[in-house]
């Protein structure tokens, strides 16, 4: 299956690197180190391979790939070489990165955002195009009256003005073009009534929200231990402290706010109750595309003795995302062509703020992700 990935925030870190990895394995450069598609559980399924995925997407910036690429090599991120034996590949994706449309009506944005993507399914004559959101963290948007049906959303989106937030009129245009969307990002995205109404209109999958990469990532395994050894968290508080433009942009109140609750959700769905507590993020310029979490967590113990625990995440927060990117792309490309519809709500292993009713324990999530990618194989559309 030839799948298209179209990156919206395509020269990004995350875009970058996600790019910069599925090319060094088509090349025989690298190993799929962090991909969960690798994993032998996973690896049999019918997916596109990683030879057969295509790369284009929009960006509001125009700096060339390689150039970001080089940027990310020089603050540790990447290695080097990969960039120069790479070079003439990230050429031919450079070729597929387009500007974000503006002006106009919304209705008008979003129809030039889908040209832009069937044009690129059509160059390339590929079987499937997953657009995936690796963009900026937006705040949380004003409720609109046109949120709650199709029908209204459609008229709103011919006036002039904000209807949608960025990150669902992109998944507006992804469905009006017959394609799957991936919100790996906090942002509103598909998460309207309006939205899933087109996409059930369309017979389309789409999945999100928040990649999980690093402190949530603890929390999804360590907030189930306390849950069944029936000790009670009392509080617990965390600080995040990053770089990078994804640091620079949660410096935004309202951006930082979004991402933040997204962050604390496990906790309540897990343990069934939301202890003392919250999490901070700060942007920290010098530590670039890097991340420090550092949590404390205080709980009681039998009679009622109280204890706490500490950890420390340090990671690259592109090289963590990246290989889950080529994951939810090449699972929801398979998902599509079997006939899912719908949030794909198996997909809940890799996100902070999973659509659907789902257990946030990290395990039960695992075990619905295995079977639902297993059983693709056994299901024709």
């Amino acid at each position: 299956m030839r799948a298209g990935i179209w990156l919206i925030g395509g020269r990004g870190s995350v875009a970058t690197t996600a790019v910069v990895g599925a090319l060094a394995l088509r090349a025989g450069l690298a190993q799929p180190a962090g991909c969960v598609t690798a994993y032998p559980a996973l690896a049999g399924a019918p997916l596109p391979g990683f030879d057969e995925l295509i790369f284009g997407g929009h960006d509001v910036t125009t700096i060339p790939l390689a150039k970001r690429a080089e940027q990310l090599a020089a603050a540790g991120g990447l290695p080097g070489g990969l960039v120069t034996a790479l070079r003439a590949d990230l050429a031919q994706v450079e070729a597929d990165l387009r500007p974000a449309p503006v002006g106009g009506t919304q209705a008008q944005v979003a129809a030039a955002i889908a040209d832009d993507i069937t044009a690129f399914a059509g160059r390339h004559r590929l079987d499937r195009v997953v657009v995936v959101n690796v963009s900026s963290t937006e705040p949380l948007p004003e409720p609109h009256p046109a949120h709650a049906s199709l029908a209204a959303l459609t008229a709103a989106l011919a006036t002039t003005g904000q209807v949608l937030p960025p990150s669902s009129l992109y998944a507006y245009a992804a469905f009006q073009a017959g394609c799957p969307f991936v919100d790996f990002t906090p942002s509103t995205g598909a998460r309207l009534p309006a939205l899933a109404e087109l996409a059930a209109e369309r017979r389309l999958p789409y999945a999100g929200h928040d990649g999980k990469t690093g402190e949530t990532l603890l929390k999804s395994v360590l907030a189930p231990m306390f849950a069944m050894r029936n000790l009670t968290v009392r509080s617990w508080s965390g600080i995040n402290l990053l770089g990078g433009g994804d640091g620079a942009n949660l410096a935004n109140p309202g951006a930082n706010a979004a991402k933040s609750a997204s962050k604390q959700r496990v906790l309540g769905e897990t343990l069934g109750y939301r202890p003392e507590g919250n999490t901070r993020i700060e942007y920290v310029a010098d530590i670039g595309d890097f991340k420090t979490a550092w949590d404390l967590v205080t709980f009681g113990g039998f009679l009622g003795t109280g204890m706490h625990l500490q950890f420390t995440w340090h990671g690259c927060d592109s090289a963590l995302a990246a290989p889950l990117v080529l994951d939810l792309a090449r699972i929801t490309a398979a998902a599509h062509q079997v006939g899912h519809t719908g949030p794909l709500t198996p997909l809940a292993f890799f996100f902070k703020d999973p659509l659907g009713d789902v257990d946030h324990a990290l395990f039960a999530q695992w075990e619905a992700l295995c079977a639902f990618v297993s059983g693709l194989g056994d299901q024709v559309r």
